[in-house]
């Protein structure tokens, strides 16, 4: 015996029983009664009628408690190193009090910024150094347009 399922209501259909729809693009829809049928005709959707399967299985009904009930696995924490720091040093200092953490990131700030200025200075040094070795020439102030090639201004002929 061979059964069919209703294209809307999810409903087996047993031989003898059942209406064929069969669409202008030649797509054969079978229905267990006409109220399925007249129900898909009329373009609702099985997923909001209750009775169907397609809203039993979407709502959860009719489960087995079993079943139904899966067991979740519990989520464990596993604490891994980093690139750059051991397991050891995250835990030394995730165990460490705040004050202190606090201090010691106070100084390595600090060493930063001090080795900030020093490179700055270099810099300045540099700068004032080549400066005192090429003697200022008497040099005409270039314009940032001329200096690209600029054609110069004509002057007026009038005045």
């Amino acid at each position: 015996m061979r059964t069919e399922i209703c294209n809307f209501s999810g409903f087996k259909i047993y031989p003898g029983k059942g209406r064929l729809f069969v669409r202008s693009d030649s797509k054969v829809f079978r229905f267990v009664n006409g109220k399925s049928e007249s129900y898909f005709l009329q373009r609702l959707k099985p997923s909001k009628l209750d009775w169907t399967v397609v809203f039993r299985r979407l709502h959860k009904k009719g489960i087995s408690e079993e079943a139904a009930k899966k067991r979740s696995r519990r989520t464990v924490k596993v604490q891994r190193a980093v690139v750059g720091a051991s397991l050891d040093a995250i835990k030394a200092k995730r165990d460490q009090n705040p004050v202190a953490r606090a201090a010691e990131r106070k100084k390595a700030v600090d060493a930063i910024k001090e080795k900030k200025k020093e490179e700055q200075a270099k810099k300045v040094a540099e700068k004032a150094k080549a400066a005192r070795a090429q003697p200022k020439q008497n040099q005409v102030k270039v314009s940032k347009q001329q200096a690209k090639g600029a054609a110069p201004k004509v002057a007026a002929k009038s005045r």
